[in-house]
C-alpha cells in the first residue's frame, strides 16, 4: 500500500481545521487533493483564500456536491460544524469511502450524551458503534480497521495523552482530576465572529469560559472513564488566551501512593508512550510551552509530583490545529491506509 495513490476529499476545506489539513495533504507523498469543496455558493481559488498555498497547490474548491464527492474520493475528512457529518456521512460509507469527522458528532456514546451536550437530535445513531474513536496512541488497531473514524477534540488530546498512563496504572484517584487548559483563538473555527474573538476584546488578556459546561467535557470522561475501568468525572475549565494556536493543558490527581517521585513517574510514562512517535515525554520537572510545538503534529508532556500534596501535576502542549484537529486527522488515514504514520508529518515544528 505504500506506493498507493489515496484520492482525498475535503468538505469545509477553506476553515482553519480544513485549511491546515489541506496544507499538510498538498505535501502528503501519497495523496492526491481530488475534491475541495465548502459550503459557499461559488468556486474558489484555493490559494485566494489561503495565501500559504500559493505556489504549493492549484486547485479549486467548489460548492459541496455529495455525488462528485463520494466518486471522488477513497477517503473523505469533514471539517464541519455539529450536526453535518451525522446527517451526511452514511451515503459516503455504503459507497465503500472512508470517513474522518473533526466533529463530536461520533465521539459520544451513547447518542442521548451528544444530544444532551450539544443540544441537537442524532440523526445516525446506529453508526456510533461504527465509529472508532481516532486517538491513534490509545486505539491503533482499532482505527486500522475502521471505516468511521471520530476525529478527538483537540481539548480531549491533551487531557488524555496527559493523564492517560495515569489511569491505565491506577495511580491516581479518577474522581480527583481537575483539568486546567489554555488555547489559541484559532480553536473557535474561522467562521465564529463572537465579540469574544474581537481583537480589542482578546489582546493581552486571558479569559476562562464554559467553566463546567464545555461540550468537550463529557468526550474527556467518557475516554478517562474506559481507562480508569469504571465513570469518571472530572472539573475542566477552558481558557482563551491571545495567540493564534497552541494549546497547554495542566492536569492534577491525588496520588494513590505518595510514594511516586517525579523521576519514576517520567520513567513511567517513557515506557508507555515508548512506541509512539508524536509523543514526547520530558525530562522530570521540565514543562513544555505551546511554542514548542507549534506548526507540528508533536505531544510534549512534563510533570512533576507535588509530595507535600500527595498530587502529580502533568503538563501536556500540543498544536491545536495539528495534533489537535487535522494532523491527528491525517496520522489517523495513515493507520487506515497502511502507511508510515509519520507520512506528511515528518517535520519539527516553526521556532520560534
Amino acid at each position: 500500500m505504500a506506493g498507493k495513490e489515496i484520492r482525498v476529499g475535503i468538505v469545509g476545506a477553506l476553515g482553519y481545521a480544513g485549511g491546515e489539513l489541506v496544507r499538510l495533504l498538498c505535501v502528503h507523498p501519497n495523496v492526491r487533493l481530488a475534491y475541495l469543496s465548502s459550503e459557499m455558493e461559488k468556486s474558489v481559488r484555493m490559494s485566494d483564500v489561503l495565501p500559504n498555498l500559493l505556489g504549493f497547490l492549484d486547485a479549486e474548491c467548489v460548492p459541496y456536491d455529495p455525488q462528485a464527492a463520494i466518486e471522488a474520493s477513497d477517503v473523505f475528512f469533514i471539517a464541519q460544524h455539529a450536526g453535518w457529518a451525522a446527517t451526511n456521512t452514511r451515503p459516503f460509507l455504503e459507497a465503500g469511502v472512508k470517513v474522518i469527522d473533526f466533529g463530536a458528532d461520533f465521539r459520544l456514546k451513547p447518542a442521548a450524551v451528544y444530544e444532551k451536550w450539544y443540544g441537537l437530535p442524532h440523526e445516525s445513531p446506529d453508526l456510533l458503534e461504527k465509529a472508532v474513536y481516532g486517538l491513534p496512541e490509545l486505539y491503533r488497531a482499532q482505527i486500522k480497521e475502521a471505516d468511521l473514524i471520530a476525529n478527538p477534540g483537540c481539548y480531549p488530546t491533551g487531557a488524555i495523552l496527559a493523564l492517560a498512563p495515569l489511569l491505565k496504572e491506577r495511580l491516581v484517584e479518577p474522581d480527583t482530576i481537575i483539568v486546567d487548559s489554555k488555547t489559541g483563538v484559532s480553536g473557535a473555527g474561522r467562521m465564529s465572529h463572537k465579540l469574544d474573538f474581537h481583537f480589542p476584546e482578546l489582546n493581552q488578556s486571558v479569559k476562562a469560559y464554559n467553566v463546567g459546561i464545555h461540550r468537550h467535557t463529557p468526550e474527556i470522561e467518557q475516554e478517562l472513564g474506559l481507562l480508569a475501568g469504571r465513570p469518571t468525572t472530572i472539573s475542566f475549565t477552558p481558557h482563551l488566551i491571545p495567540i493564534t494556536r497552541g494549546l497547554l493543558t495542566t492536569a492534577y490527581a491525588d496520588l494513590i501512593s505518595k510514594d511516586w517521585t517525579s523521576e519514576e513517574l517520567t520513567t513511567m510514562f517513557r515506557e508507555f508512550y515508548r512506541s509512539e512517535p508524536f509523543v514526547s515525554i520530558l525530562n522530570a520537572e521540565t514543562y513544555p510551552a505551546t511554542k514548542d510545538t507549534c506548526g507540528s503534529n508533536a505531544c510534549y508532556i512534563g510533570l512533576k509530583v507535588d509530595p507535600r500534596t500527595g498530587r502529580v501535576v502533568v503538563i501536556s502542549a500540543l498544536d491545536n490545529l495539528v495534533k489537535g484537529a487535522a494532523g491527528q486527522a491525517v496520522q489517523n488515514m495513515n493507520i487506515v491506509f497502511s502507511l508510515d504514520e509519520r507520512a506528511g508529518l515528518n517535520g519539527p515544528g516553526v521556532f520560534p
